[in-house]
């Protein structure tokens, strides 16, 4: 009997797979708990150095539960926080979840798999998965959720106990193998490739959920958004919902080479930060908050005629007090993330008497990632992957995101041997045209390690 690896890269039928053999141990990119202390007293915790990449016991699924042959993830900032132990080690989330016992005192170990998406094939499915069989090419959620808890049955993202996979969880996307909930999975868009695919769940899901959800900002026709860091992951996927759902995307970047990225992705107005002199502010300064904001209004009003309906906002403390004070008069800040720091100041005057609203959003409940995903077969939504790593060089690809030189999405091939498989519907990519699948492609990053891909 063969190896279930050696399974799925020859793609054997699900018949196959079910009976080859799991090994013990499988490759993952790993934290270990005895590192947790490394970066004390150090300035530039370079993730470099405590990303591991190496041998880890494989997990038995749990009945509600698969057991994923993963072929390519990518990065995403959670992935900085975990390997640079801040805000808080991970190891404390997974003692804190190992303690509920039962199947969860699997994930309370000393090392720490991590990684938030996946694209791969199920080799192994619980005795309670009911929708999914062995061969079925799946995405992942990164919203771990409880289904019997009963406010998930109205918004997933409401349960008290929902989880950040591969974050607050371990088993996660940046491996040969990781371990999934059913109520995690996702149908795999046929026509892209393993390395297109496992870039959308995360940044794409939390985009849709921030803008188009009825429980976001809920964008119309015409809208005016202003996006910050409009060439990231999720950023560069909110330029593309605002798109397609008649808005007026607004970029912000900070270089001209971001700058050349937004206007391939086809947003309506770009803006370089450095040339508007656009500062990062910190601190209690709301004077030079509110100077820069009306600066960036009124080139806003310049372009557009009128003040950003919605501000879609991940930057944190460095925009914050800018994005509350130029949004219009009954206007919505969605905010997902603070990447330059989680302490957000601003003059609250500015939000109760001009009657704006701020919305928290986090991540996207199983209904609409599947909505999300519908976008992308029909040809309306594209990958924003740029640069590509093998999982041997996660560190590097981590390291690109960590010090923000990256644009779009980074992905890892992980058991996939190569570049441009898992196509599952080549008719339709076709239809959709090659040259329209990755537009930031030409924009990935010269960086030690990287795979080498068409643009």
């Amino acid at each position: 009997m063969g190896s279930v690896t050696d399974a799925v890269l020859a793609q054997a039928a699900p018949e196959e797979l079910e009976h080859a053999a799991l090994p013990e141990e499988f490759t993952a990119a790993h934290l270990r708990i005895e590192d947790v202390d490394v970066f004390r007293g150090v300035a530039d915790k370079d993730v470099r150095k405590t990303l591991r990449v190496g041998p880890v016991p494989m997990p038995e699924p749990a009945p509600d539960e698969v057991l994923i042959a993963v072929m390519a993830s990518s990065i995403n900032y959670n992935t900085v926080w975990s390997a640079t132990f801040e805000p808080l080690p991970t190891f404390r989330f997974l003692a804190s979840y190992g303690r509920q016992g039962g199947w969860a005192a699997r994930h309370d170990q000393p090392f720490h798999v991590l990684g938030s998406d996946a694209a791969g094939v199920i080799v192994r499915v619980g005795s309670a998965v009911r929708r999914w069989r062995v061969g079925d090419h799946v995405l992942v959620n990164a919203a771990c959720v409880d289904e019997q808890e009963a406010v998930t049955q109205g918004d997933g993202m409401l349960g008290e106990h929902q989880l950040a996979w591969g974050y607050e969880t371990n088993f996660g996307g940046l491996a040969h193998y990781c371990l999934a909930r059913a109520s995690q999975l996702i149908p795999k868009p046929a026509h892209l490739t393993w390395e297109e695919a496992a870039c959308v769940p995360a940044c794409a899901g939390t985009s849709y959920r921030m803008l188009v959800s009825d429980r976001g900002a809920r964008m119309k026709q015409g809208d005016v958004v202003l996006i910050w860091g409009a060439t990231g992951g999720v950023g560069a996927y909110a330029v593309q919902f605002v798109k397609n759902g008649g808005g007026i995307p607004v970029g912000v970047v900070g270089s001209p080479r971001k700058a050349r990225a937004l206007r391939a992705l086809g947003c309506d107005i770009v803006i370089d930060r450095s040339e508007l002199g656009l500062g990062e502010h910190e601190g209690d300064d709301f004077e030079q908050a509110i100077a820069d904001g009306k600066r960036l209004g009124s080139a806003i009003r310049r372009e557009t005629g009128e003040d950003p309906h919605i501000v879609f906002e991940h930057v944190g403390q460095a925009t914050f007090g800018m994005s509350l004070f130029v949004v219009r008069r009954g206007g919505t800040v969605v905010t997902c993330g603070s990447s330059t720091g989680y302490r957000h100041r601003y003059d609250n005057r500015y939000l109760w008497m001009k009657l704006k609203r701020v919305i928290g959003s986090h991540v996207a409940n199983l209904h609409e990632q599947w909505e999300c995903a519908r976008l992308f077969g029909q040809g309306r939504i594209m990958p924003v992957m740029s640069s590509l790593f093998p999982l041997s060089e996660v560190g590097e690809a981590t390291r690109l995101v960590q010090r923000n030189d990256h644009i779009g999405k980074v992905g890892v091939l992980c058991l996939a041997p190569e570049p441009g498989l898992g196509v599952t519907d080549p008719e339709r990519r076709a239809r959709i045209g090659e040259d329209r699948l990755n537009p930031l492609r030409p924009f990935a990053a010269d960086a030690p390690g990287a795979l080498a891909v068409a643009r």
